[in-house]
């Protein structure tokens, strides 16, 4: 099992981190001394998980801040907060995400709701949160993709599926490859000017967690008969949210972690067993495509990157 190493001093912001893979990065970033903000869409949820870490680990330091990536008000309102307290931001984990909704649904500002939620927010977020990240000694960024990125595509003319046959696997595929290209062209960026910021990116292999059953019934009731029939018959090596968490956390605090690296589990078919290096779809490692996507999302998120001279 991967042991986190002491984070005594670390500020860190864990986003989904009420259930999952994000709950339980929070638990051990924060037994192994990190003061880590829980950002969650419900705070209710948020306060159940974080008395939960407090029965096990007394005297976490956690606090709740209320997020929705689905909303890039909510992400400025968010990153304005953190901003005012005037904290160095030493480590930013983008683990929040939804999958594969049953229809094509919209965020608050009409997005496809996968590529909103899961790319556009965390960017918007990422970068109002730069000011915050580049004011710590060795701030790191980690983002949470999937082997969905290497069945995705990016198609820069329909990137809300308005005009295509929706298909939340596709979208969701597409949404968790640009997390990866933005992650390889935050690295970029960083090395080009010289930041001390390491960007990197995890996978959590086939993990059990409520990810697999909310995103396909959200609109619903229940499942539909294929959803369950599938979840049946299924026979996938899959293992628990402990081994499962430990990509992320390999990638969000392991002195060994490189930038741009992408981390994931290395046994049976990648879906199950102990962290390593993950491959990385060829799809992002084009820098040109990289670029292009970094540079739709900032114009529609209408967040971009500070002029050059102004950081540091």
């Amino acid at each position: 099992m991967y042991r986190v190493p002491d984070q005594s001093g670390t500020f860190a912001v864990v986003t989904g981190a009420n259930s999952g893979t994000g709950k339980e990065a929070t638990r051990r970033l924060a037994a192994a001394g990190a003061h880590v903000v829980m950002a969650v869409r419900t705070p209710a949820k948020g306060e159940a998980a974080r008395a939960e870490i407090l029965q096990r680990h007394p005297g976490a330091k956690l606090e709740i801040r209320r997020v929705d990536l689905a909303d890039l008000a909510s992400v400025e309102e968010f990153a304005d907060g953190l901003l005012a307290t005037g904290t160095p931001l030493d480590l930013l984990v983008n683990n929040a995400g939804v999958m594969a909704p049953p229809t094509r649904m919209t965020t608050a500002d009409g997005f496809e709701l996968q590529f909103g939620s899961n790319f556009l927010g965390p960017f918007a977020l990422t970068l109002r949160l730069l000011p915050a990240l580049l004011a710590a000694r060795a701030p790191r960024v980690t983002t949470m993709s999937s082997g969905a990125a290497n069945f995705g595509r990016i198609s820069f003319d329909d990137l809300q599926w308005e005009h295509r046959k929706y298909s939340s696997t596709r979208t969701y595929a597409q949404s968790k490859l640009a997390d990866l290209m933005m992650t390889r062209q935050l690295a970029a960026v960083a090395a080009e000017r010289g930041w001390s910021l390491l960007s990197d990116a995890a996978h959590p292999g086939y993990t059990r967690t409520n990810l697999q059953t909310t995103g396909p019934t959200l609109g619903r009731d229940k499942p539909s008969r294929t959803q369950r029939f599938l979840a049946a018959v299924d026979v996938l090596p899959s293992q628990a949210v402990e081994q499962g968490t430990e990509p992320l956390l390999y990638a969000a605090t392991s002195p060994d972690a490189t930038a741009g690296g992408y981390y994931g589990p290395t046994k049976r078919l990648g879906l199950v067993g102990p962290s390593g290096p993950a491959r990385i779809t060829r799809r992002a490692l084009d820098t040109d495509a990289n670029a292009q996507l970094w540079q739709a999302a900032e114009r529609l998120t209408g967040v971009a990157l500070p002029a050059p001279a102004a950081a540091r």
